[in-house]
C-alpha cells in the first residue's frame, strides 16, 4: 500500500500539471464562453466601446423560458445590500460582501437609472451604470475604468437568451499575478457566473410562471 501511495501521488503531481499547463490552449477558451453560442461570443455588444483595449473577455450565456420582462427585473436589483448576485452567497461573503441573493422583486431597487452605482461591497468595486435600454441591455463599468461588465436580453421564439459579458484590463499588473488571473480567477469566475445565470433563469421562469393568466386564474380560483 505504502509503495502504491508513492507511485500515485507524482501521477496525480504530474497529472495536475498537465491540465494547468494545458488550460491556454484546451478548455480556456470553454471557460471564458461557457453556454454561449460562436455568434454570441464573437458579436458586437453594448458597452465593448467603453473598454476597447481589454486584455481579458468573457462571454458566457444561458437559455432561459421566459420574456425579457420577466428576466429584467432580476438584473436591475442587483448589488451588495440589494439583490445580490443570485450565486454562492457563501463564497462572496468570504470576501464581506454583504451579498444576500433575493428570492422576490425588490420594489424599492427597481428604478435603475444610468449613472446610479451597483455597489460590490463596502471595499468592492463601485459599478457605474453606462447603459440601460429596459428589457434588452445592462451595462455598468468600474469607476477606475477597468471592468465593464453587460448583459444583453434577446427574445427567442420560446423565451429569451441572457448573455453576460465582461471585459477586463489586466496591462497594470505584473506577469506572476496576471498568469494567476488566468489559471485561478477565470475557472473561479466561471464557477460564479455559472451559477449566477442558473439563479436568474429559475427566478425569471418561476416568475414568468406567476405572471401567466392561467396561473393567476387558477390560483384566484376557490378550492373545490
Amino acid at each position: 500500500m505504502a509503495r502504491y501511495r508513492s507511485i500515485r501521488w507524482p501521477i496525480l503531481v504530474a497529472l495536475g500539471l498537465g491540465a494547468a499547463l494545458s488550460y491556454p490552449f484546451t478548455w480556456r477558451r470553454w471557460c471564458l464562453t461557457w453556454g454561449a453560442t460562436p455568434a454570441e461570443a464573437d458579436a458586437q455588444f453594448p458597452g465593448d466601446e467603453l473598454l476597447t483595449d481589454a486584455d481579458l473577455i468573457s462571454t458566457r450565456a444561458i437559455e432561459i423560458a421566459a420574456a425579457p420582462g420577466s428576466i429584467w427585473p432580476w438584473l436591475v436589483q442587483m448589488g451588495s445590500g440589494r439583490g445580490g448576485a443570485y450565486t454562492y452567497d457563501w463564497i462572496e461573503n468570504l470576501f464581506k460582501l454583504d451579498m444576500h441573493s433575493a428570492d422576490r422583486i425588490l420594489p424599492e431597487f427597481q428604478d435603475l437609472n444610468v449613472g446610479d452605482v451597483m455597489p460590490v461591497g463596502a471595499t468592492g468595486p463601485r459599478l457605474k451604470v453606462q447603459v440601460l435600454e429596459t428589457d434588452r441591455a445592462l451595462v455598468v463599468q468600474s469607476e477606475d475604468g477597468s471592468w465593464v461588465w453587460a448583459f444583453l436580453v434577446t427574445p427567442t421564439g420560446t423565451g429569451a437568451r441572457l448573455v453576460s459579458r465582461n471585459r477586463i484590463r489586466l496591462a497594470h499588473m505584473p506577469t506572476a499575478l496576471r498568469l494567476a488571473y488566468m489559471y485561478v480567477m477565470e475557472p473561479g469566475s466561471l464557477l460564479m457566473e455559472r451559477k449566477m445565470l442558473q439563479g436568474i433563469r429559475a427566478r425569471a421562469e418561476r416568475l414568468a410562471g406567476e405572471r401567466r393568466p392561467d396561473a393567476a386564474a387558477a390560483a384566484s380560483e376557490p378550492p373545490r
